[in-house]
């Protein structure tokens, strides 16, 4: 076993030789916000959509546009407003009176990264238009089903202070994001560093493109292939187990929690802690990589009660309750 962990190190070590490129010159572009950028590669390694919550002016759209043209992918920004159909989004049938056939026009979301920005804008039936090409990767136009190109990395953002005019994602859409990050201010000397580089009427964004997006399909078959031990496998499933049951596992959260995660969750949790490794040049998973990952899988997939709303509980406390619990292999 021992020989072939050594041989799944040696081949991550080779398809991850990108990704201090690819971190090294996003940092050209982005100050900071290293939380941010790796997610969105564990996202892209993983296969997984990422669900964005943070004020305004942190860089979000940037970031993705930035490891767009860093990757050699067509990038497409979707704003998302009330009066948005899904049409908008996926494209529609046009039909042509000279020769009475209906023609395609494909939407927005035929790109590999997609920004759905202020997601949480536009109404259920367009938030729902997105939810077979994250989940299936295709679209349907018509009697045609039309798949999407491949990478496909969806990033939405909501803005978690005004509240007005907007609409709850669907339970059934928000569990189809791998991750759900939080992204807070940058540190003082990050701040400084913004001032110094973006203070200009005019300023240098250029990124190099470095990779092609072959590099990402090649990386996903080292990720699948990366080892993790059957311990690690059971620390998981305790995990969401613990989602669901917390008195079983010696939590008195049982009146906290009114849904736990779903089986999703292990499926992507499991996934995410296998690209976080892959991005430190590892072929398999530490009990601290899933430590490490599991809040950003967790926090949008753990519905708190009410009663823990009324004692300021957050999903992001009972995950990390739930962490602190379980013990670690």
């Amino acid at each position: 076993m021992n020989s072939s962990i050594q041989a799944i190190n040696e081949n991550v070590q080779r398809a991850a030789s990108w990704v201090p490129l690819i971190q090294q010159e996003v940092g050209r572009v982005i100050v900071g916000q290293k939380y941010l950028v790796d997610r969105l590669l564990v996202g892209l390694v993983a296969n997984g959509h990422i669900l964005l919550e943070g004020v305004p002016g942190l860089a979000k759209t940037l970031a993705l546009k930035t490891l767009a043209g860093a990757i050699h992918a067509k990038f497409q920004r979707i704003q998302f407003t009330p009066d948005m159909l899904p049409a908008d989004i996926v494209g529609t049938l046009v039909y042509n009176p000279r020769d009475g056939v209906f023609t395609q026009k494909r939407g927005p979301v035929f790109a590999n990264f997609i920004l759905a920005d202020e997601i949480n804008r536009a109404p259920a039936k367009v938030q729902s238009a997105l939810l077979e090409a994250m989940q299936e990767r295709q679209v349907t136009l018509g009697e045609e089903t039309l798949p999407l190109p491949d990478p496909f990395l969806v990033l939405a953002t909501q803005n978690p202070i005004e509240q007005e005019g907007t609409y709850p994602l669907p339970e059934a859409q928000v569990d189809r994001f791998m991750l759900k990050l939080r992204i807070g201010y940058p540190s003082r000397s990050e701040e400084r560093a913004i001032l110094d580089r973006m203070a200009t009427t005019t300023p240098a964004l250029g990124v190099n493109r470095i990779l092609e997006s072959d590099h990402i399909l090649a990386s996903r078959q080292a990720v699948d292939a990366i080892y993790v031990d059957d311990k690690v496998k059971d620390y998981v499933v305790e995990l969401v187990l613990a989602t669901r049951d917390p008195k079983a596992h010696r939590l008195d959260l049982e009146s906290h929690i009114q849904y736990g995660a779903s089986p999703r969750a292990t499926i992507n949790l499991t996934l995410a802690a296998k690209a976080w490794a892959f991005l430190q040049g590892r072929g398999y998973v530490t009990p601290q990589d899933v430590k490490s990952i599991a809040p950003d899988v967790l926090r949008h997939r753990v519905i708190v009660s009410y009663e823990a709303e009324a004692e300021n509980l957050t999903s992001e406390d009972v995950v990390r309750r739930i962490l602190d619990a379980v013990p670690v292999p």
